[in-house]
Protein backbone atom coordinates (compact mmCIF):
# COMPACT_ATOMS: atom_id res chain seq x y z
CA UNK A 1 0.00 0.00 0.00
CA UNK A 2 1.31 3.41 -1.31
CA UNK A 3 1.51 6.39 1.46
CA UNK A 4 -1.19 8.52 2.09
CA UNK A 5 -0.16 12.47 3.19
CA UNK A 6 -2.06 15.53 3.47
CA UNK A 7 -1.56 18.89 2.07
CA UNK A 8 -3.21 21.30 4.31
CA UNK A 9 -4.11 24.73 2.85
CA UNK A 10 -4.98 25.86 6.20
CA UNK A 11 -8.40 27.10 5.11
CA UNK A 12 -9.98 30.23 6.66
CA UNK A 13 -13.72 29.47 6.76
CA UNK A 14 -16.38 32.35 6.13
CA UNK A 15 -17.07 33.38 9.94
CA UNK A 16 -13.95 32.17 11.51
CA UNK A 17 -10.42 33.35 11.65
CA UNK A 18 -6.82 32.41 11.36
CA UNK A 19 -6.86 31.73 15.04
CA UNK A 20 -9.42 28.99 14.48
CA UNK A 21 -8.22 27.41 11.27
CA UNK A 22 -4.79 27.29 13.28
CA UNK A 23 -6.10 25.10 16.46
CA UNK A 24 -8.31 23.03 13.68
CA UNK A 25 -4.84 22.65 11.14
CA UNK A 26 -3.77 21.10 14.68
CA UNK A 27 -6.68 18.99 15.53
CA UNK A 28 -6.34 17.57 12.18
CA UNK A 29 -2.82 16.66 11.62
CA UNK A 30 -3.47 14.93 15.76
CA UNK A 31 -6.30 12.74 13.77
CA UNK A 32 -4.08 12.41 10.92
CA UNK A 33 -1.23 11.11 12.73
CA UNK A 34 -3.77 8.92 14.28
CA UNK A 35 -5.03 7.80 10.47
CA UNK A 36 -1.94 6.20 9.77
CA UNK A 37 -1.09 9.85 7.04
CA UNK A 38 2.52 9.59 6.46
CA UNK A 39 2.77 13.86 6.01
CA UNK A 40 1.39 16.35 6.74
CA UNK A 41 2.31 19.77 4.54
CA UNK A 42 1.46 23.31 4.41
CA UNK A 43 1.66 25.34 1.34
CA UNK A 44 3.29 29.15 0.88
CA UNK A 45 0.49 32.25 -0.22
CA UNK A 46 0.54 35.48 0.43
CA UNK A 47 -2.47 37.97 -0.11
CA UNK A 48 -4.58 35.17 0.23
CA UNK A 49 -7.70 35.71 2.75
CA UNK A 50 -8.89 32.43 2.84
CA UNK A 51 -5.30 30.43 2.99
CA UNK A 52 -3.74 31.06 6.66
CA UNK A 53 -0.40 29.36 5.97
CA UNK A 54 2.13 32.51 4.51
CA UNK A 55 4.25 31.81 7.82
CA UNK A 56 4.56 28.73 6.78
CA UNK A 57 8.03 27.53 8.32
CA UNK A 58 6.09 29.11 11.85
CA UNK A 59 3.32 27.26 10.86
CA UNK A 60 4.91 23.61 10.52
CA UNK A 61 6.91 24.32 13.89
CA UNK A 62 2.93 24.99 15.90
CA UNK A 63 1.88 21.37 14.38
CA UNK A 64 5.04 19.26 14.80
CA UNK A 65 5.05 20.76 18.43
CA UNK A 66 1.67 19.40 18.85
CA UNK A 67 2.56 15.83 16.90
CA UNK A 68 4.55 13.26 17.58
CA UNK A 69 5.32 11.16 14.71
CA UNK A 70 3.94 12.41 11.37
CA UNK A 71 6.17 13.77 9.42
CA UNK A 72 5.56 17.90 8.49
CA UNK A 73 6.78 19.74 6.12
CA UNK A 74 6.24 22.55 3.36
CA UNK A 75 4.69 21.86 0.07
CA UNK A 76 5.92 24.45 -0.62
CA UNK A 77 8.48 26.97 -0.08
CA UNK A 78 8.35 29.21 -2.58
CA UNK A 79 12.33 30.21 -2.58
CA UNK A 80 12.02 33.12 -4.96
CA UNK A 81 10.56 34.98 -1.83
CA UNK A 82 13.14 33.94 0.16
CA UNK A 83 16.97 33.82 0.31
CA UNK A 84 18.32 30.86 0.80
CA UNK A 85 19.97 31.04 3.70
CA UNK A 86 17.50 31.98 5.03
CA UNK A 87 15.29 28.87 4.36
CA UNK A 88 18.06 26.47 5.53
CA UNK A 89 18.46 28.16 9.01
CA UNK A 90 14.05 27.95 9.36
CA UNK A 91 14.40 24.43 7.98
CA UNK A 92 17.62 23.79 10.07
CA UNK A 93 15.86 25.29 13.30
CA UNK A 94 12.47 23.27 12.73
CA UNK A 95 14.97 19.77 11.94
CA UNK A 96 16.69 20.62 15.05
CA UNK A 97 13.83 20.86 16.93
CA UNK A 98 11.96 17.68 15.56
CA UNK A 99 14.81 15.48 14.03
CA UNK A 100 14.11 12.92 11.37
CA UNK A 101 10.22 14.79 11.34
CA UNK A 102 10.49 17.44 8.61
CA UNK A 103 10.42 18.16 4.92
CA UNK A 104 11.10 20.83 2.49
CA UNK A 105 9.45 21.37 -0.72
CA UNK A 106 10.31 24.10 -3.71
CA UNK A 107 8.80 25.72 -5.63
CA UNK A 108 9.48 28.49 -8.14
CA UNK A 109 6.33 29.88 -8.59
CA UNK A 110 5.57 33.51 -5.93
CA UNK A 111 2.75 31.83 -4.55
CA UNK A 112 0.80 35.43 -4.54
CA UNK A 113 -0.27 38.25 -6.77
CA UNK A 114 2.56 41.08 -8.23
CA UNK A 115 1.34 43.69 -5.49
CA UNK A 116 2.49 41.28 -3.28
CA UNK A 117 5.78 40.76 -4.85
CA UNK A 118 6.77 43.91 -4.52
CA UNK A 119 5.42 44.22 -0.78
CA UNK A 120 7.94 41.17 -0.04
CA UNK A 121 10.88 42.99 -0.77
CA UNK A 122 12.05 40.59 -3.50
CA UNK A 123 12.75 40.20 -6.63
CA UNK A 124 13.00 37.73 -9.44
CA UNK A 125 14.47 37.85 -12.84
CA UNK A 126 13.89 34.82 -14.39
CA UNK A 127 13.20 31.25 -14.26
CA UNK A 128 16.75 30.27 -14.80
CA UNK A 129 17.52 31.86 -10.86
CA UNK A 130 15.34 28.98 -9.58
CA UNK A 131 17.93 25.89 -10.11
CA UNK A 132 20.64 27.82 -8.92
CA UNK A 133 19.05 28.90 -5.92
CA UNK A 134 18.12 25.29 -5.18
CA UNK A 135 21.57 24.47 -4.98
CA UNK A 136 22.92 26.80 -2.90
CA UNK A 137 20.17 25.74 -0.80
CA UNK A 138 21.14 22.25 -0.72
CA UNK A 139 24.60 23.42 -0.38
CA UNK A 140 24.00 24.64 3.51
CA UNK A 141 22.85 21.37 4.27
CA UNK A 142 26.13 19.49 3.34
CA UNK A 143 28.80 19.48 6.17
CA UNK A 144 30.26 22.63 6.30
CA UNK A 145 33.73 22.92 5.68
CA UNK A 146 35.98 24.89 7.62
CA UNK A 147 36.51 27.19 4.98
CA UNK A 148 33.32 27.51 4.20
CA UNK A 149 32.59 31.96 4.61
CA UNK A 150 28.67 31.41 5.12
CA UNK A 151 26.94 28.60 7.30
CA UNK A 152 23.03 27.62 7.63
CA UNK A 153 23.45 27.58 11.83
CA UNK A 154 21.51 25.62 12.81
CA UNK A 155 21.12 23.53 9.25
CA UNK A 156 24.51 22.17 8.22
CA UNK A 157 24.82 18.53 8.41
CA UNK A 158 21.34 18.12 9.12
CA UNK A 159 18.90 15.48 7.11
CA UNK A 160 16.66 18.28 5.78
CA UNK A 161 14.43 15.86 2.92
CA UNK A 162 14.29 18.44 -0.32
CA UNK A 163 11.27 17.75 -2.76
CA UNK A 164 10.82 19.54 -5.74
CA UNK A 165 7.79 20.86 -6.73
CA UNK A 166 5.91 21.95 -10.10
CA UNK A 167 2.80 21.76 -12.11
CA UNK A 168 4.87 21.97 -15.51
CA UNK A 169 7.62 20.42 -17.16
CA UNK A 170 10.31 22.71 -15.70
CA UNK A 171 9.82 20.84 -12.00
CA UNK A 172 10.21 17.64 -13.50
CA UNK A 173 13.31 18.23 -15.61
CA UNK A 174 14.87 20.13 -12.58
CA UNK A 175 14.23 17.28 -9.76
CA UNK A 176 15.47 14.72 -12.74
CA UNK A 177 18.72 16.70 -13.24
CA UNK A 178 19.66 16.80 -9.10
CA UNK A 179 18.14 13.29 -8.36
CA UNK A 180 15.47 14.52 -6.32
CA UNK A 181 12.02 13.72 -5.12
CA UNK A 182 9.21 15.17 -6.80
CA UNK A 183 5.81 16.28 -5.99
CA UNK A 184 3.57 17.36 -9.09
CA UNK A 185 0.64 20.03 -8.17
CA UNK A 186 -2.32 17.28 -9.96
CA UNK A 187 -4.84 18.90 -7.46
CA UNK A 188 -5.10 21.96 -9.20
CA UNK A 189 -3.00 22.43 -12.50
CA UNK A 190 -3.36 18.75 -14.22
CA UNK A 191 -2.82 19.67 -17.47
CA UNK A 192 0.98 18.06 -18.13
CA UNK A 193 1.02 15.46 -15.33
CA UNK A 194 1.43 12.54 -17.77
CA UNK A 195 4.02 14.61 -19.51
CA UNK A 196 6.05 15.57 -16.51
CA UNK A 197 5.84 12.17 -15.09
CA UNK A 198 7.47 10.91 -17.99
CA UNK A 199 10.08 13.94 -18.16
CA UNK A 200 11.09 13.29 -14.45
CA UNK A 201 11.10 9.61 -14.38
CA UNK A 202 13.09 9.48 -18.34
CA UNK A 203 15.26 11.32 -17.28
CA UNK A 204 16.03 11.14 -13.41
CA UNK A 205 19.82 10.88 -12.50
CA UNK A 206 20.84 8.66 -8.98
CA UNK A 207 22.14 11.27 -6.64
CA UNK A 208 23.45 11.12 -3.14
CA UNK A 209 19.85 11.89 -1.89
CA UNK A 210 17.73 9.37 -4.37
CA UNK A 211 18.99 6.06 -6.36
CA UNK A 212 15.35 5.86 -8.27
CA UNK A 213 12.65 8.12 -9.00
CA UNK A 214 10.47 9.08 -6.56
CA UNK A 215 6.77 10.77 -7.47
CA UNK A 216 4.37 12.27 -4.84
CA UNK A 217 0.96 13.00 -6.60
CA UNK A 218 -1.27 15.43 -5.23
CA UNK A 219 -5.26 14.56 -5.44
CA UNK A 220 -8.49 16.17 -4.16
CA UNK A 221 -10.09 13.88 -2.21
CA UNK A 222 -13.87 14.55 -0.25
CA UNK A 223 -16.14 11.55 0.71
CA UNK A 224 -18.79 11.51 2.70
CA UNK A 225 -20.98 8.86 3.58
CA UNK A 226 -23.13 8.99 0.09
CA UNK A 227 -21.58 10.38 -3.12
CA UNK A 228 -24.77 13.27 -3.13
CA UNK A 229 -23.50 14.31 0.07
CA UNK A 230 -19.62 14.27 -0.85
CA UNK A 231 -20.20 16.66 -3.99
CA UNK A 232 -22.04 19.35 -2.30
CA UNK A 233 -19.45 19.49 0.42
CA UNK A 234 -17.11 19.99 -2.55
CA UNK A 235 -18.64 22.91 -3.95
CA UNK A 236 -16.78 24.46 -1.15
CA UNK A 237 -13.65 24.30 -3.37
CA UNK A 238 -15.26 24.54 -6.55
CA UNK A 239 -16.98 28.19 -5.30
CA UNK A 240 -13.40 29.11 -4.00
CA UNK A 241 -11.83 28.37 -7.39
CA UNK A 242 -13.83 30.57 -9.28
CA UNK A 243 -13.27 33.64 -7.23
CA UNK A 244 -10.16 32.88 -7.53
CA UNK A 245 -10.51 33.46 -10.91
CA UNK A 246 -12.54 36.17 -10.99
CA UNK A 247 -10.16 37.99 -9.10
CA UNK A 248 -11.58 38.16 -5.95
CA UNK A 249 -10.28 35.79 -3.37
CA UNK A 250 -12.03 35.71 -0.42
CA UNK A 251 -13.29 33.33 3.06
CA UNK A 252 -13.60 29.91 2.09
CA UNK A 253 -17.60 29.85 1.54
CA UNK A 254 -20.01 27.32 2.67
CA UNK A 255 -21.19 24.47 0.60
CA UNK A 256 -23.98 24.80 -1.69
CA UNK A 257 -27.48 23.03 -1.55
CA UNK A 258 -26.22 20.82 -3.96
CA UNK A 259 -23.57 19.78 -6.53
CA UNK A 260 -26.70 20.69 -9.22
CA UNK A 261 -26.59 24.53 -7.38
CA UNK A 262 -23.04 25.07 -8.48
CA UNK A 263 -23.89 24.64 -12.30
CA UNK A 264 -26.33 27.58 -11.48
CA UNK A 265 -24.23 29.56 -9.86
CA UNK A 266 -21.09 30.18 -11.90
CA UNK A 267 -21.40 30.43 -15.97
CA UNK A 268 -20.88 27.57 -18.17
CA UNK A 269 -17.28 28.58 -19.04
CA UNK A 270 -16.40 28.75 -15.22
CA UNK A 271 -17.33 25.44 -14.44
CA UNK A 272 -15.84 24.03 -17.39
CA UNK A 273 -12.62 25.66 -16.32
CA UNK A 274 -13.49 24.29 -13.07
CA UNK A 275 -14.04 20.74 -14.25
CA UNK A 276 -10.51 21.02 -15.84
CA UNK A 277 -8.51 22.53 -13.03
CA UNK A 278 -10.19 19.99 -10.47
CA UNK A 279 -10.47 16.98 -13.20
CA UNK A 280 -7.69 14.86 -10.35
CA UNK A 281 -10.28 14.51 -7.99
CA UNK A 282 -12.28 11.56 -5.97
CA UNK A 283 -15.72 12.58 -4.98
CA UNK A 284 -18.13 10.31 -3.18
CA UNK A 285 -18.46 7.74 -0.54
CA UNK A 286 -16.27 5.01 0.74
CA UNK A 287 -17.03 2.82 -2.43
CA UNK A 288 -16.56 5.36 -4.82
CA UNK A 289 -13.34 7.01 -3.39
CA UNK A 290 -11.81 3.05 -2.73
CA UNK A 291 -12.77 2.58 -6.94
CA UNK A 292 -11.09 6.15 -7.58
CA UNK A 293 -8.10 6.08 -5.06
CA UNK A 294 -7.35 2.71 -7.29
CA UNK A 295 -8.03 3.88 -10.49
CA UNK A 296 -5.64 6.90 -9.86
CA UNK A 297 -2.97 4.80 -8.41
CA UNK A 298 -3.34 2.56 -11.34
CA UNK A 299 -3.10 4.52 -14.03
CA UNK A 300 -0.02 6.98 -12.62
CA UNK A 301 1.71 5.08 -10.78
CA UNK A 302 2.85 7.24 -7.54
CA UNK A 303 5.07 6.40 -4.71
CA UNK A 304 3.31 8.52 -2.76
CA UNK A 305 -0.23 9.82 -2.60
CA UNK A 306 -0.83 13.64 -1.19
CA UNK A 307 -4.60 14.39 -0.72
CA UNK A 308 -6.37 17.67 -0.28
CA UNK A 309 -9.58 18.65 0.63
CA UNK A 310 -11.09 22.07 0.83
CA UNK A 311 -13.94 21.24 2.94
CA UNK A 312 -16.12 24.06 5.16
CA UNK A 313 -16.97 22.05 8.48
CA UNK A 314 -13.90 21.05 10.18
CA UNK A 315 -15.74 17.41 11.43
CA UNK A 316 -16.59 16.46 8.01
CA UNK A 317 -12.62 17.29 7.11
CA UNK A 318 -11.87 15.12 9.27
CA UNK A 319 -14.40 12.78 8.79
CA UNK A 320 -13.54 12.93 4.86
CA UNK A 321 -9.57 12.31 5.80
CA UNK A 322 -10.69 9.01 8.23
CA UNK A 323 -12.85 7.61 5.18
CA UNK A 324 -10.30 8.36 2.35
CA UNK A 325 -7.65 6.45 4.58
CA UNK A 326 -9.95 3.30 5.25
CA UNK A 327 -11.09 3.29 1.82
CA UNK A 328 -7.28 3.02 0.49
CA UNK A 329 -6.77 0.38 3.03
CA UNK A 330 -9.40 -1.81 1.15
CA UNK A 331 -8.56 -1.70 -2.00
Amino acid sequence: MIPLSILDLAPVTEGSDARQTFANSLDLARAAERFGYRRYWFAEHHNMPGIASAATAVLIGHVAGGTSTIRVGAGGIMLPNHAPLQVAEQFGTLASLYPGRIDLGLGRAPGTDQAAVRALRRTYGNAEEFPSDVVELLGYFEPAAANRAVRAVPGAGLDVPVWILGSSLFGASLAAMLGLPYAFASHFAPAMLEEALDVYRGNFRPSRHLQKPCVMLALNVVAAETDDEAARLFTTQQQAFVKLRRGGPGLVPPPLASASAFAAWCTPQEKAGVDNALACAVIGSADSVRRGLKAFIDRYQPDELMLTANIFDHAARVRSFEMAMQAHREH
